[in-house]
């Protein structure tokens, strides 16, 4: 597996529309091969940012690098980089391959 996350550094103040353009946009992941599962994280307050992640799971790296090749990204991204920043910072992206995964037994 492997898991693609970008950090966001956001604005206080712009907190509530960093959530809404996340939470309304339109999702592409399901459509791709290898997609896993994906989640948006609120992390900690800082005193000039409050922390977001977006964490993003694949079957396998090569699953990562089709999605970025895809007309599915092309598309989510579109409008990247349009309207007003909501960011202190560029996002921040790490890649991780997961060398180890324990689950919950039922």
């Amino acid at each position: 597996m492997y898991i693609a996350m970008n950090r966001f550094k956001v604005r206080p103040e712009d907190q509530e529309a960093f959530k809404k353009r996340w939470l309304e946009r339109n999702v592409y992941l399901k459509t791709v091969p290898g997609f896993v599962s994906f989640h948006l994280l609120q992390g900690p307050i800082r005193e000039d940012h409050v922390l977001y992640a977006s964490h993003t799971v694949w079957g396998a790296y090569a699953d990562f690098e089709v999605w970025t090749r895809s007309e599915q990204f092309r598309a989510a991204h579109a409008g990247a980089g349009s309207g007003r920043s909501l960011t202190l910072t560029h996002p921040e992206f790490e890649g991780f391959e997961v060398l180890q995964e324990i689950v919950a037994e039922n």
